[in-house]
């Protein structure tokens, strides 16, 4: 913790004394210095053939990998028709209809992330793809002999031999992880913030360009950097001024060290007006209501309304314009 503390507050410093540079270079190049444009493939996708990836598509949509056969991974992280890749709830509902801890975070770019859900207890997509077949307050599946059994049932054999032609009994955990991990990878979406950062200076209004300089100097560019926009760092919730969360411990759930205390991963906000309500709890209701939390809390100041303002009208810039569709027939 004491090194992120360090490193938070030097960059604020650094933000502190480059501000009035903002005024007189554009703020393209200032843009250019803390974000870079989304990839168009991900990394690790070497792995991922054209079957392994639609395989994975239809998993992703398929109910029968829960407990009462009434929710898929779609359920809580809806993609279709130009969905956030949350359910804009709360908290997420399981399967069994038992309340979960957190806010569902967005399946969008996840694959550029440091690492997966709020606490960061698996690095990578393909670990992440396990955990919620098995909970009780997610899709709660007693075993993998029944994942096995279900998918068996439903006529699954043909897409996975397929998807892993080698392999004798193709339908088991690790595959269906990997396939599910190879469908997320290509969740990468598309905004006009990015054509600006390429150089396209018409991409996205004045306004939001004003909001955007003001994004920058007030340091909200410290934890929301990179091509996500965030995902890269855990910093404590209540850096500045103490969270009013005092139960979910965050990282210090998974390794015990109270040093880690609050420590979550900084969500990403690629098409953040379209994920609320916010933060790991779900306890801002509007981006407004979060703007103004995460200033007080992170970075000790009072936005004011024209600031809070200028700040969502940037984050226009970053609605997803990418569209996901499924054949009805699918499953």
């Amino acid at each position: 913790m004491s090194k992120l503390t360090i490193f938070t507050a030097l960059l604020f410093c650094s933000l502190a004394n480059t501000n009035q540079g903002y005024a007189q270079s554009s703020i393209h190049e200032a843009a250019v210095s803390f974000f870079s444009p989304l990839p168009s493939v991900m990394p690790t996708t070497e792995n991922d053939s054209p079957k392994k990836v639609n395989l994975g598509k239809k998993l992703y949509f398929e109910t029968s990998l829960s407990i009462n056969k009434s929710q898929s991974c779609n359920s809580c992280h809806n993609i279709l028709n130009g969905g956030a890749g949350v359910d804009n709830l709360t908290v997420s509902v399981g399967a069994l209809g038992i309340l979960g801890k957190r806010n569902s975070p967005s399946t969008w770019n996840a694959g550029l992330h440091v690492a997966q859900f709020w606490d960061g207890r698996t690095k990578t997509l393909t670990e992440q793809a396990k955990f919620p077949l098995f909970d009780p307050k997610e899709m709660a599946m007693p075993s993998e002999d029944q994942v096995i059994k279900r998918l068996t049932g439903k006529g699954y054999l043909d897409n996975f031999e397929q998807a892993f032609p080698e392999q004798a009994l193709p339908i088991n955990l690790v595959n269906i992880s990997q396939a599910l991990s190879a469908f997320q990878r290509t969740l990468i979406t598309k905004d006009r913030f990015d054509d600006y950062l390429a150089g396209d200076q018409g991409a996205i209004s004045e306004d939001e360009k004003a909001g955007l300089a003001v994004f920058i100097e007030k340091g909200c560019v410290a934890c929301h950097n990179g091509n996500v926009l965030g995902g890269q760092l855990f910093m404590k919730m209540g850096i500045v001024h103490p969270y009013p969360n005092k139960v979910d411990r965050g990282v210090a759930h998974v390794t015990g060290n109270p040093s880690d205390n609050f420590l979550f991963k900084v969500p990403s906000l690629r098409n953040i007006l379209n994920t609320a309500p916010y933060f790991h709890d779900g306890a801002a209701v509007t981006i407004e209501q979060a703007i103004i939390d995460t200033g007080w809390h992170q970075l000790g100041i009072k936005l004011n309304n024209q600031e809070v303002e200028a700040i969502k009208v940037f984050f226009n810039s970053l609605n997803n314009q990418a569209i996901i569709t499924i054949d009805a027939q699918q499953n």
